[in-house]
């Protein structure tokens, strides 16, 4: 009797039990906030509203931050539509970009705009904007309608498994445009939550950090922003002090539309990596931008990416000694680059001549954590001209670099175009004199061979 009695209790309270925490994981699953109002993205928006955000996104330069400030000019008529056109300039690094961009009406969504900011415009909408998934002005033909600060749930996110919108809570919180009553609105990714600040009735959140989904390891940052100003009933426009960088780059005589087309596939000198660089223009010209594209490569893998990839890209001299680095340029100790493809641009200040260029990888780790291996680098020598074409005379002697690729094209590290590439540069530069001889003539009649002094 006594055993079947302690059977009894035993089943009874295993049972409680689970019923518990299903009730308490309910609970932590659903949301709502004790708020009367309702929201949605783009609520109160209107003529001579100004806004400054600092913002990253993880499709842009691996979220590298920029400043992005928008004016609402007035409304813009596109077909049958009514949209409002903002002023925008955008602050990035060393380059300013000024144009104008379309938003929608039932949802703020950038919609066309200016060519040129088309990269930042995916940017703010997958950041500022991106609850327009989920709350709209308009619930009618499809739309999703303005949503309560006291639901449970805002929706849910496909590509992360059905994860919950939620509202979580009420916090004041003060940044650098102020002091904000808000709701975090938030949903757990990778083991992480996900935050959004939204205030009741205004436009677009004040602040965010979020993460990407990952199955394991630290989650990076998907984007982040912050509001750094806002004002209201500004009829003069603040962006028609600004024009865009790309313009004095062209006065100047610099290549402003180029591709990154010119390649440099290498091992790293320990050969712990490989790195694989696109960049653009051919011609590196002093004073003028240029961009590159850095994969970082498995030394036993062509095709698979490293990732938390610690680096820094410098200029050095002929001892290593660092003359410029690229991460101390953008305040930070060293560049990360989550996915192992890394874009960067910057303006070239070397002096004409050749320049020594050196992708400095100090491991693989997640952003913060010092990496526990010993450093490794690859380095490169690039010439450099001036905005007329001409660069200084260099000696008259290969150049290191030029042997190290006539090593690595004998052993099979490099290819062949990256060879030629190396040729024509001392035959461009004088080094190499290329002249031809009639006693070169082979039996067969064939053309007269190049021969090399």
């Amino acid at each position: 009797m006594k055993g079947s009695l302690l059977l009894t209790i035993t089943i009874t309270a295993l049972l409680f039990g689970s019923l518990m925490s299903s009730s308490a994981f309910a609970q932590f699953q659903a949301g709502g906030v004790d708020h009367p109002g309702k929201w949605h993205a783009g609520e109160g928006l209107k003529q001579g509203d100004f806004f400054s955000y600092s913002m990253c996104h993880v499709d842009y330069k691996e979220c590298a931050p920029f400043e992005m400030d928008m004016w609402i000019k007035g409304d813009k008529q596109v077909g049958s539509e009514s949209k409002w056109l903002a002023e925008v300039a955008v602050f990035d690094g060393n380059k300013i970009i000024v144009g104008e961009m379309e938003l929608g009406k039932i949802a703020p969504e950038p919609t066309g705009g200016s060519e040129e900011l088309g990269l930042y415009r995916g940017a703010f909408k997958s950041s500022v904007v991106w609850l327009s998934a989920f709350a709209t002005s308009d619930d009618s033909s499809g739309g999703k309608g303005p949503k309560k600060f006291s639901d449970a749930s805002w929706g849910k996110i496909g590509n992360i498994g059905g994860e919950q919108v939620l509202p979580l809570v009420l916090e004041k919180i003060v940044i650098t445009s102020g002091t904000w009553d808000t709701v975090q609105v938030g949903w757990k990714t990778g083991g992480v939550t996900s935050s959004v600040w939204i205030v009741d009735d205004f436009p677009f959140p004040v602040k965010a950090k979020t993460y990407t989904h990952v199955s394991e390891g630290i989650p990076p940052t998907e984007y982040e922003f912050v509001l750094l100003d806002y004002k209201e009933n500004v009829q003069e426009s603040p962006i028609a002090q600004y024009h865009s960088t790309a313009v004095d780059y062209a006065a100047a005589g610099c290549e402003t539309n180029f591709e990154k087309s010119t390649s440099v596939k290498k091992p790293t000198k320990n050969f712990d990596y490989q790195i694989h660089i696109f960049y653009g223009p051919e011609d590196l010209v002093q004073g003028c931008e240029s961009q590159w594209l850095i994969k970082f490569i498995s030394k036993y893998d062509d095709t698979e990416f490293l990732n938390q990839v610690q680096y820094d890209f410098l200029v050095v001299d002929d001892n290593l000694s660092p003359l410029r680095s690229i991460a101390q340029e953008e305040g930070v100790d060293f560049l990360y680059s989550p996915s192992g493809q890394a874009i960067l641009d910057f303006i070239i200040k070397e002096e004409p001549g050749i320049a020594k260029y050196v992708i400095w990888v100090y491991g693989l780790a997640p952003q913060g954590i010092v990496p526990s291996v010993t450093s490794d680098y690859l380095e490169i020598s690039i010439p450099i001209f001036t905005s007329d074409g001409s660069m200084p005379s260099v000696a008259q002697e290969i150049p290191s670099w030029i042997k190290n690729n006539a090593g690595w094209w004998a052993d099979g590290q490099i290819d062949d175009d990256s060879f030629v590439q190396g040729i024509q540069f001392l035959i461009k530069e004088g080094i190499l004199k290329v002249t031809t001889t009639s006693s070169s003539q082979t039996s067969s009649g064939s053309e007269p061979e190049a021969w090399y002094e």
